[in-house]
């Protein structure tokens, strides 16, 4: 055991007693560990609840009779380009290309990985394509008879379907970054607006998409209609797509989406950044409540309490965190602290069911990237892992970060459930240095003890003027029984088993005030960089 890395009285990884800390895997400030389950001396006895005694410095209360959403899964997108990175490495070192996989993938209980399990992938080009495309170019085609899916790229279907077979659970989540230059004002798949005489041929050119995935092997968990619908910018593929457009758009798609097989695939709106939650997500479901399942958002303006504005107005509709990219050069704790706070741990406590950063894989510049784009300018955007010439890789902050976030939540059983996030304090007189989310997952049978996830960050490390890397002891508040941990300055996630609660859980339609006055945990705000 690594005593300086986790001060615990002891823990049993494997142990099956009732309510005792059953596993750890921590990343730290310096790097030591970076996503590992911390090691357990033989004869070491588990990390027990036991009846309450003097509570420390930080308490963490875990109340799991107030659940809240079910948590859908974390990865980041499948652009064209991070395809081929993963193609050409596979070609050059088919070894290392599956245990690549393997780390970030594999969702099988007990597994040394991250278990990832979402994948966005854009509908014809995107910034990060070897060129311009969209499934059907030929200007005037209404009937979409030159419509053909095998316009994208076929090592991007071929490295979905190796994602697939390593994790089974994957659900994939399509989406254009702009329809066919010959539908929109500036004649060019970059920059420009949706003509409106095109609206009616474009929802039936989403369904040929969702149908020409299908014809692949894969059938889509989700479908958006824009990437980012405010954005134009003409050196790559983007669209303005107004509410009221993409409102019409998503009637007309998802009755075709029910008549035609895909009742159970989701529509998701907006698919833009924080800044706008209160305005554009809400006339979108103002307009077409019914044809859409929920919306999603980017990190890039605005604030992660900008979910706040959406959810309350439409509790009962789905919040996807579905892109922010990392920044090449950027310091590795600074980033952490961001992403736990904002991202893996902020958002969705603000209702997110997803968390996704941008690119799986580029190489180590960030590239390759589509010819004269001016998106990812200067120093790069930063993959979740970069891959190397000569195949060799190596995950940066984004992935560990993340895979920390995604252990607590990934099905305990085959064909179990999902996490599903419940309510969590911090108090006491520590309780500034720790954000902290709280989940539990049930288990194939209802006789099974449940799994209960903490992810915590502490983030106590000083000030501007003096680095001082401190430990917080901490009290974990199960039931009425107390567990004693000390967390590391970095970010540790654990469980423990116990039965189901004697009430079910009552699941929350609402949400808890995140940071209020009455003890609720605060989210240190940030504005991404």
């Amino acid at each position: 055991m690594r005593a300086s890395i986790l001060a615990l009285a002891c823990t049993c990884i494997g142990a099956t007693h009732a309510q005792d800390i059953y596993d750890i895997w921590q990343t730290t400030w310096n790097r030591s560990p970076t996503f590992e389950r911390i090691p357990i001396k033989t004869g070491d006895l588990p990390v027990s609840f036991t009846p309450p005694g003097s509570a420390k410095s930080a308490v963490i209360t875990v109340d799991d009779n107030t659940v809240y959403q079910t948590i859908h899964g974390f990865g980041g997108s499948l652009t064209d380009s991070a395809a081929l990175t993963l193609h050409n490495m596979k070609n050059k070192n088919r070894a290392n290309y599956e245990k690549l996989l393997n780390s970030m993938f594999n969702a099988t209980d007990g597994a040394n990985s991250a278990g990832l399990s979402y994948l966005r992938v854009p509908l014809g080009a995107s910034d990060f394509s070897a060129k311009e495309y969209t499934f059907d170019d030929t200007k005037g085609d209404t009937s979409l008879n030159k419509f053909s899916i095998d316009a994208a790229p076929s090592y991007l279907f071929s490295i979905i379907k190796d994602i697939v077979g390593i994790n089974p659970l994957m659900k994939v989540h399509l989406l254009p970054w702009s329809p066919p230059g010959w539908m929109k004002s500036s004649g060019h798949i970059g920059g420009g607006s949706l003509e409106p005489q095109y609206e009616t041929a474009y929802a039936h050119y989403l369904l040929k998409s969702l149908q020409g995935f299908k014809d692949k092997g894969i059938t889509a968990y989700a479908i958006g209609i824009q990437n980012e619908p405010q954005n134009s910018n003409p050196t790559y593929p983007t669209a303005l797509v107004p509410s009221n457009v993409e409102a019409a758009i998503g009637k007309t798609l998802r009755t075709l989406m029910n008549a035609n097989g895909f009742k159970d695939t989701k529509l998701i709106g907006f698919e833009h950044n924080w800044n706008d939650a209160g305005k554009y997500p809400v006339d979108l479901m103002n307009s077409a409540e019914s044809a859409f399942d929920g919306v999603a958002f980017h990190c890039y303006a605005g604030n992660v309490g900008g979910q706040a504005q959406f959810r309350d107005k439409f509790p009962g509709k789905e919040i996807y965190l579905t892109e922010c990219a990392g920044t090449i050069g950027t310091d590795w704790w600074t980033d952490i602290k961001w992403y736990m706070n904002n991202l893996w741990i902020g958002s969705l406590s603000q209702g997110s069911t997803t968390g996704l950063m941008w690119n799986i894989a580029t190489n180590a510049k960030g590239e390759p990237k589509l010819p004269g784009t001016s998106s990812c300018g200067g120093p790069g955007c930063r993959a979740l892992v970069s891959v190397n010439d000569d195949a060799s890789y190596s995950f940066n902050q984004e992935f560990y970060s993340m895979a920390q976030a995604s252990k607590a939540i990934i099905p305990k059983d085959k064909g179990g459930p999902w996490g599903r996030r419940v309510k969590v304090t911090v108090g006491g007189s520590q309780a500034h240095a720790l954000t902290v989310g709280a989940y539990v997952t049930g288990r194939s049978s209802s006789s099974q003890p449940e799994r209960h996830s903490l992810v915590v960050l502490n983030q106590l490390d000083g000030s501007n003027a003096l680095w001082k890397p401190t430990p917080v002891t901490t009290t974990i508040e199960f039931r009425g029984k107390h567990a004693t941990i000390t967390f590391p300055v970095g970010v540790t996630t654990l469980w423990w088993f116990a039965p189901k609660s004697s009430s079910g859980g009552k699941v929350q339609e609402g949400w808890e005030v995140y940071g209020d006055a009455s003890g609720g945990q605060q989210v240190p705000m940030g504005v991404w960089k």
